[in-house]
């Protein structure tokens, strides 16, 4: 006589266990360690490679796009093979470790170009490509693991809201100085710029020295200090396909993922092209470039503050819609900037959307991470934040496409030919492309649904217990 298969017995999540707390803090700490290498990376890169070395946009962009492609694809890999590692010291932290000394020794290299491969054209592109990937791959590897993190260590929306903004705070500190301090260092303390400079690279190989130890000690720091739920081992382990397949049926993944990789991409113009616009579009230098950045970084700290607080009273869901819109407003005073002061002006409308942004657009990721769970039964944070990712990894293809269109538009090609009308084409790249992206965003985000706000780890149980009956 046939007998029926017991049904699947549901899995409590961690939350629903008592486990060692982290500090907001000392995991907050780490995206300070993370951000600067990334954002010295995305903001000098350009730069460095386009308008210092030469190497033409078109190429520079095409290197871009293949760097785009495998950024996307490197995430739920990474992601996956983190939800399924299981080690005496948790899932996440050993390659928190390897990663931060693989990037270590990547951006250095990125920004230290021999000069006999900078005087021939072949030999810096495949430089460029290969040790420009290899930082993106380290990358991948840190993020996949430091983001899967946040939902795991800070269940409670309240107590995670404190967590991402103090991430989010610290990550604004290493802009500071990844992005604001850069290109006075860069050009005018650790290096030299404009006639009479020999070597206009060396500030940004020092800095990249710099910057990547100083990264490598606050990510070990942090991964050190986190305390990962070890009742997280009696989990299963996600299967790769069944939950690619699971993923893509999600309607938030197509839905949260698409707004935040507009948000995403939105940004990566910005950092991208800044140092740029402040050349040809304000007439401005290396130290322009620094108070202009200093100036809308700080201020984007107080905001922060101000969302955080508003978060609290109306909810990650209202707050995320509300700043989508205030982003894309923000970008249009920047179009009209034309000298320092009303660079500073528009960078402080776009300073506004931007901290909203910091404030909420993770918190709707995690909520979206927490019905996962309590749906499927399975913790697979690193494979979904990374299937997320692929749609912001892939916005390096709309990134290429906006750089390649400064040539077909405006003429500009590299810092040895800007063409006729350099300062409209990076007004375009740095303000009408944004404001576009975000102004998509914001339609989306209104029309959509978002999961609800992160249960209590005992309802969170009681969804998978009545799932799993």
């Amino acid at each position: 006589m046939p007998t029926t298969p017991p049904s699947p017995q549901p899995v409590t999540p961690p939350a629903a266990r008592p486990a060692e707390r982290t500090s907001p803090w000392r995991y907050g700490v780490g995206m300070f360690g993370t951000s600067i290498p990334i954002n010295l990376i995305k903001g000098s890169m350009l730069y460095f490679y386009v308008t210092l070395l030469g190497m033409p946009a078109t190429t520079f962009a095409a290197v871009y796009a293949v760097y785009g492609i495998i950024d996307a694809i490197d995430n739920p890999v990474f992601g996956y093979i983190s939800d399924r590692t299981r080690t005496r010291w948790g899932r996440r932290r050993p390659y928190l470790v390897i990663g931060a000394l693989a990037l270590l020794g990547s951006m250095i290299a990125l920004f230290l170009v021999p000069g006999e491969v900078a005087a021939e054209t072949t030999s810096l592109v495949v430089w460029f490509a290969f040790f420009a990937i290899l930082s993106e791959m380290a990358d991948s590897l840190i993020n996949a693991n430091y983001g899967a993190l946040l939902p795991e260590l800070f269940p409670e929306e309240k107590r995670r809201a404190i967590a991402n903004s103090a991430r989010q705070g610290f990550q604004l500190v290493a802009m500071i100085i990844a992005l604001g301090l850069t290109p006075v260092l860069a050009q005018n303390v650790l290096g030299c710029s404009g006639e009479g400079c020999a070597d206009p690279t060396v500030g940004y190989t020092r800095l990249a020295v710099i910057y990547g130890v100083i990264a490598t000690i606050v990510i070990i720091y942090m991964a050190l200090g986190v305390r990962e739920n070890p009742k997280i081992s009696d989990t299963p382990q996600p299967r790769f396909f069944r939950s690619i397949g699971e993923i893509l049926t999600n309607r938030y993944f197509w839905t949260v993922g698409v707004v935040s990789a507009l948000y995403g991409t939105a940004m990566g113009l910005l950092l991208g092209g800044l140092q740029n616009f402040v050349r040809y579009t304000l007439n401005g230098d290396g130290l322009t470039a620094t108070i202009l950045q200093v100036t809308v970084i700080f201020a984007s700290i107080g905001f922060l503050m101000v969302w955080t607080k508003i978060v609290e009273r109306k909810g990650a869901a209202w707050t995320w819609r509300v700043a989508l819109v205030v982003a894309a407003l923000g970008f249009i005073p920047l179009y009209f900037a034309h000298d320092l002061l009303t660079g500073i002006i528009g960078g402080l409308a776009v300073a506004l959307g931007y901290s909203g942004l910091l404030a909420t657009n993770d918190l709707i990721a995690a909520r979206v991470l927490d019905e996962d769970a309590a749906r499927n039964g399975v913790h697979r944070e690193g494979i979904f934040l990374s299937a997320f990712g692929v749609f912001g990894r892939l916005s390096g293809l709309v990134v290429a496409l906006a750089l390649a269109s400064l040539t077909w538009f405006f003429g500009f090609e590299s810092g040895a030919n800007p063409g006729p009308q350099p300062d409209v084409a990076f007004r375009f790249y740095l303000s009408v492309y944004p404001a576009v992206l975000l102004g998509i965003g914001a339609i989306i985000a209104r029309v959509i649904t978002v999961p609800g706000a992160a249960a209590s780890p005992e309802s969170v149980a009681a969804v998978a217990e009545e799932l799993g009956d």
